[in-house]
């Protein structure tokens, strides 16, 4: 059976639709995210446009496939990081390193589920197999729901620095992410961010562990999953 794996922003996928058909697939595992919940109606338009391409991107996706007959998993991520490469834990890693601090939006106690980018790796390989996840959308969360405060600690203690969180108001945020937006490592980041801090980004991931066995890891860091 002819399977492809596409790991690349679920958006680019339909521009490799003509060759995916010609190798004669079967089934097709796409990577999404969870962005496209909780970053609609952001306060962003960026934010506001990545959601709408998802959720896009997937609709499309789906309609291709069953009018192929190819069979399609689509597979939402939550807050990926791991190997240093990410852009989520090891800018925040960079920021630390770079400042000594990391800023807060009041008391950041919005719940994470940070995954490993090895669990999303195995979780797609384990979705292109078996036969229960064919044509249906899965939400994969990490193995632990922490605080986002707690989530910044702990890259403090990775990196083997004491945690010094600064708890800023919100124009004060906006104005440092206005200054930070002209460096290019850091033109991603928006005010929105900080007000998402506070907010439960949770989802359940019952299906993907019923379907193909997904059982993530713990948020637990090692050196490997720091930035150079």
């Amino acid at each position: 059976m002819g399977c492809w794996i596409c790991v690349a922003p679920i958006w680019v996928l339909p521009e490799y639709f003509p060759l995916i058909e010609a190798s004669g697939a079967r089934r097709v595992v796409a990577l999404s995210s969870t962005s496209r919940f909780t970053k609609v109606g952001s306060g962003d338009t960026a934010e506001n446009a990545i959601a709408a391409k998802l959720i896009d991107a997937e609709a499309r996706v789906q309609a291709w496939a069953e009018s192929r007959g190819i069979e399609w998993v689509v597979l939402r991520p939550t807050l990926i990081y791991g190997q240093g490469r990410d852009k989520n834990i090891s800018e925040m890693a960079r920021f630390i390193r770079r400042f000594a601090f990391f800023p807060l939006f009041g008391s950041a106690q919005g719940l994470r589920q940070p995954i490993h980018a090895e669990d999303v790796a195995a979780a797609c390989v384990a979705a292109l197999q078996a036969p229960g996840a064919a044509n249906r959308a899965y939400n994969l969360s990490g193995g632990e729901t922490l605080t986002y405060r707690e989530m910044v600690a702990r890259v403090f203690a990775a990196l083997g620095r004491p945690a010094r969180l600064v708890t800023v108001p919100l124009w004060a945020f906006r104005l440092a992410v206005a200054v930070l937006r002209r460096l290019p490592r850091y033109r991603h980041w928006s005010a929105a961010m900080a007000e998402r801090m506070n907010r439960d980004l949770v989802f359940d991931h019952a299906e993907a562990a019923r379907d193909f066995g997904f059982k993530p890891r713990g948020f637990a860091l090692v050196a490997e999953d720091l930035p150079r």
